[in-house]
């Protein structure tokens, strides 16, 4: 598998590799994270992708099987600037990854993106939804401390912070 920058070519197969994970995610106990909102919306991904902010990553045969959100800088994410019960490790410079998703076609796709992300930056945020346990899980086996509780401005749900440096 190898990540390369998404390309305003790869939006259908995004918009697929998204559904997908939506029903994946209602029929392993997390509905809400982007079920109730049909999330993430075409415009986001179509800014994402402008800005060269969306990643995909293509297996063997170039067919694209995950996609992500990866940026870097001092406090690039507004809605991690609150942390409830914790606090973050770092303070430098981070790395963040949103809206990560795959086909389900091939095993160890989501961790092949999250460590791809954290070998360009060395320090990573993420967040997830308290019924992600699946994520959870992964944040956890990849080596990521729980930090705390932050709320994102698209729905009510409080999120789980994790950080790896």
């Amino acid at each position: 598998m190898k990540i390369r920058k998404a390309g305003k070519e790869d939006f259908n197969r995004i918009m697929v590799i998204y559904a997908h994970a939506r029903k994946f995610m209602a029929e392993h106990g997390n509905p809400n994270q982007w079920g109730l909102t049909n999330w993430p919306p075409e415009e986001l991904i179509k800014n994402d992708i402008e800005n060269e902010l969306s990643y995909v990553c293509v297996n063997k045969s170039e067919t694209v099987v995950g996609v992500f959100y990866f940026d870097k800088g001092i406090d690039i994410e507004p809605d991690y600037i609150d942390i409830e019960d914790g606090e973050w490790i770092g303070d430098n410079e981070y790395g963040v990854v949103h809206r990560i998703a795959a086909d389900g076609s091939e095993k160890g796709i989501g961790a092949f993106c999250i460590n791809w992300a954290f070998e360009k930056c060395g320090h990573l945020r993420i967040d997830t939804h308290g019924d992600n346990i699946v994520m959870q899980n992964l944040l956890k086996k990849l080596g990521f401390t729980r930090c705390g509780t932050i709320y994102v401005k698209e729905d009510d749900y409080p999120r789980i912070a994790f950080e790896k440096l």
